[in-house]
C-alpha cells in the first residue's frame, strides 16, 4: 500500500514540475522584439522615465507590496477598491535627457492574466503633461510575462536574492490590434488626436527585498496628423 501511496506522490511531483517547465519554456510564447511602431513614417515622440520607485517623484501602492511607496509619507491606496493598484508621479525625458514634461501612470491587476497564456497583465493609463505642447491620455494592457520569466523568478533562484543584467523588452499588448496602447490628445497641438503608442523597459538590476533597483522606461508615442472634417456649403 505504501508503494503504492509514494508512486503516486512522486508522480504528482513530476507532473507539476513538469507543468512549471512547460509554462517556463513554453515554445509558443515569444516577447515582442520589435516595436509595432517602428515601421511607421508618422513623427514619432520619445519620452523615457525612472522605473525605481525611489527615483520618481512619488510612488505608492497598498503598503504592504514589495515595492516601499516612495516618499515614506505619502499617502497609501489601502481601500478595498484600490488596493490593487499602483500610482506613479516621473518627471519624463526626451531622447537627449532633457526634462520635457510630467507623468502619472496608475496601474491595476488586469482580469485577462492567464498565465497558462503567460499573460501576466496590467492594465494600466499614463495622464501625460508636457508644458511646451500640450497633454495626452495613455491607455493600453502590459503584459508582465517575460519581466517575471527572465528577471524577478532567476532573481528568487538566485542565492543572493538578486538578477543582474542587461534586459529590455517592450510590455504593452493591447488594446490596439497590433498590440499598441491607444492614445487621445488633451490640450495644446495635441488636442484631437488619435495614435498609438509603445511601452518599454530596459533593466540592470533587481532585488528581491527591495525590487528593481536599476531600471528604466520609455514612451514611443506615434504623432499621427490630426484629421479635421470640414464642410461644404450647398
Amino acid at each position: 500500500m505504501i508503494k503504492y501511496v509514494v508512486s503516486l506522490v512522486l508522480g504528482l511531483i513530476v507532473g507539476v514540475i513538469a507543468v512549471l517547465l512547460l509554462l517556463y519554456y513554453n515554445p509558443l510564447v515569444t516577447g515582442m522584439v520589435l516595436s509595432p511602431l517602428a515601421v511607421s513614417d508618422d513623427e514619432m515622440i520619445t519620452l523615457t522615465y525612472p522605473a525605481v520607485a525611489a527615483e520618481s517623484i512619488a510612488y505608492t501602492n497598498d503598503g504592504e507590496s514589495q515595492v516601499e511607496p516612495h516618499p515614506a509619507k505619502v499617502l497609501q491606496l489601502w481601500e478595498a477598491p484600490i488596493r490593487d493598484t499602483t500610482a506613479m508621479v516621473s518627471v519624463l525625458r526626451d531622447s537627449r535627457q532633457q526634462a520635457v514634461g510630467i507623468g502619472v501612470k496608475f496601474s491595476s491587476e488586469a482580469e485577462s492574466t492567464n498565465i497558462l497564456n503567460a499573460q501576466a497583465n496590467v492594465d494600466s493609463v499614463w495622464h501625460i503633461y508636457l508644458p511646451e505642447r500640450g497633454s495626452l491620455f495613455v491607455e493600453e494592457t502590459e503584459n508582465y510575462w517575460n519581466y517575471l520569466r527572465d528577471i524577478v523568478l532567476p532573481a528568487y533562484w538566485s542565492s543572493g536574492d538578486n538578477w543582474r543584467g542587461i534586459w529590455h523588452g517592450i510590455t504593452t499588448s493591447g488594446p490596439g490590434a497590433l498590440g499598441t496602447a491607444r492614445v487621445v490628445g488633451g490640450s495644446g497641438e495635441f488636442a484631437g488626436l488619435e495614435a498609438d503608442a509603445v511601452e518599454s523597459l530596459s533593466a540592470r538590476a533587481y532585488s528581491v527585498e527591495h525590487g528593481p533597483v536599476a531600471m528604466k522606461g520609455q514612451l514611443d508615442i506615434e504623432l499621427r496628423p490630426v484629421v479635421t472634417s470640414t464642410s461644404s456649403g450647398p
